[in-house]
């Protein structure tokens, strides 16, 4: 059996995993990466990804499907993200012109990633 701690390791290498090949989905898609794993005292930002004037906030999900992926970004992280993307905007020298969008990444297993636009 494996323990919880060799668990937790696998979950989150697998989480980093995904990430970076969401990153790499949306760049492909003509985005520019501008913020990785984005952390304030009010929640975490998995990638911000630019496009123009838009600033794409991305919450990733490694799942089996996309439905499990999309119930997997509760309410509760919904606004999590909500929070950190006004910190981050906050921060911003053109903060004035740009347009916030909040996405989800399903990443599933062999499969292309699916870019959810607009999801929360």
């Amino acid at each position: 059996m494996i323990s919880e701690t060799r668990k937790r390791r696998k979950a989150h290498l697998k989480g980093h995993w995904s990430e970076w090949l969401a990153a790499i989905y949306l760049m492909m898609k003509g985005y520019r990466i501008s913020g990785f794993r984005h952390r304030t005292k009010l929640g975490e930002i998995d990638i911000i990804a630019r496009k123009g004037d838009l600033a794409a906030m991305v919450e990733v999900k490694a799942r089996r499907d996309v439905m499990s992926a999309v119930d997997a970004v509760t309410f509760s992280s919904q606004k999590r993200i909500r929070n950190a993307a006004d910190v981050w905007l906050s921060r911003q020298k053109d903060a004035a012109t740009i347009s916030i969008r909040f996405d989800i990444i399903a990443i599933r297993p062999w499969r292309i990633p699916v870019h959810l636009e607009d999801a929360f």
